[in-house]
């Protein structure tokens, strides 16, 4: 396999910082990877079933060439794993492999991959270092950089978790291949999620590359870099999410309430399509509050829409939630304070910001109008 480093993007925290490696067979760097981190360091994988059988044995060859000592702890694929009882028994499994704190814990596979097997190398022995490798194109620029991990509750999306930064990231480009148009389609509203924050020369750069990005074309290594390259900065400057790190939630609040309401299945609806329809319902909140033009409701809509992405919540297969549904998860959303909503809102392409004092009749009513168009 040939291996090109194609990007390098260093995470700024102090003694928690950490490289992005970007490229093509970046997996073959795993055992240099772990050998730099922790010297004589055993290991466990934890992975999904889906990526198991399409990457598994190539990154278990790649430790038994580098003479590493491992494990691979498998989950069901899907935002089910990210619950209570996949959580316990991954503790239980890494506690049975007699991993000491000096030891590694490999997190490989997605979003809810990287989230599950994060959150629970930051618990147990009071904390494990683990490396992500992410193989979702939303996982390789969101979820694996940043440090934020958790689980989802009854009661909504990552309310339970902790903050663990990742030794290292390991984003190979190649594993992409495997992935299903819709999961790389889900990927990429992360992407443009970037633009529309405050990166509006990306936006336009994406509007005019994205059929390369989805081409696998040398677009994709630029597009996923300068993501991982705007996450980085914002999370250099807010870890703790105290303030300007929020504004990597544009869309979320919506998006986590859509995928509430459908109980995180992932037939209906995956964390990217919420965050595409959230991103929509941001843009046309801002516009009914005067912030943000309709020219730019539309153009979001339209670079959306020639991607693939759902755009309106009655693009969600399945009955439409009520008002009052989705008014409860956002209420529980953790960017409440003191019953007073917090958004992302925008005041146009790359111009977004945090509004937290939205009364919640102002979004009910702006709820009701969608759920009626």
């Amino acid at each position: 396999m040939s291996m090109a480093i194609q990007g390098l993007v260093n995470v700024n925290l102090g003694e928690r910082s950490y490289e992005i490696k970007i490229g093509n067979g970046i997996l073959s760097k795993i055992s240099q990877t772990v050998k730099s981190v922790s010297p004589d360091a055993r290991c466990v994988i934890i992975t999904d079933a889906n990526v198991n059988a399409a990457h598994g044995e190539t990154l278990r060859s790649f430790l038994d060439e580098g003479q590493i000592i491992h494990s691979t702890i498998e989950v069901p694929a899907g935002e089910q794993s990210k619950s209570w009882s996949t959580f316990q028994q991954v503790v239980d499994d890494i506690l049975a492999t007699r991993l000491e704190r000096n030891d590694l814990v490999i997190a490989f596979g997605g979003g809810v991959v990287g989230d599950l097997a994060g959150f629970a190398a930051s618990v147990v022995r009071r904390g494990m270092r683990f490396v992500q490798i992410p193989t979702s194109l939303l996982a390789q620029v969101d979820s694996s950089v940043g440090g934020k991990t958790g689980i989802n509750s009854s009661h909504g999306k990552n309310l339970v978790g902790a903050f663990h930064q990742p030794a290292e990231v390991l984003v190979d480009l190649d594993v992409l291949k495997t992935l299903s148009p819709r999961e790389f389609r889900a990927g990429y509203a992360e992407i443009a999620k970037y633009g529309l924050i405050k990166y509006p020369d990306f936006f336009n750069w994406l509007e005019q590359n994205h059929h390369d990005v989805f081409a696998h074309g040398a677009g994709l290594a630029k597009a996923i870099k300068t993501s991982c390259e705007a996450k980085a900065e914002i999370v250099a400057a807010d870890e703790t999410e105290a303030g300007q790190r929020a504004l990597l939630n544009l869309g979320h609040t919506f998006g986590h309430a859509l995928e509430g309401y459908t109980a995180y299945d992932g037939t209906r609806l995956v964390h990217g399509e919420g965050v595409a329809i959230g991103m929509m319902l941001a843009h046309r909140f801002s516009n009914r509050l005067n912030h943000c033009s309709m020219d730019d409701v539309e153009r979001v809509e339209a670079h959306l829409k020639a991607v693939g992405l759902p755009t309106e919540i009655s693009d969600i297969p399945g009955a439409l939630p009520s008002v009052e549904t989705l008014m409860s998860f956002i209420a529980q959303d953790k960017k409440v304070k003191r019953g007073a909503l917090t958004f992302i809102l925008t005041k146009g392409i790359g111009k977004s910001y945090i509004a937290d004092d939205i009364p919640p009749c102002e979004v009910s009513g702006f709820l009701m109008d969608q759920l009626n168009k």
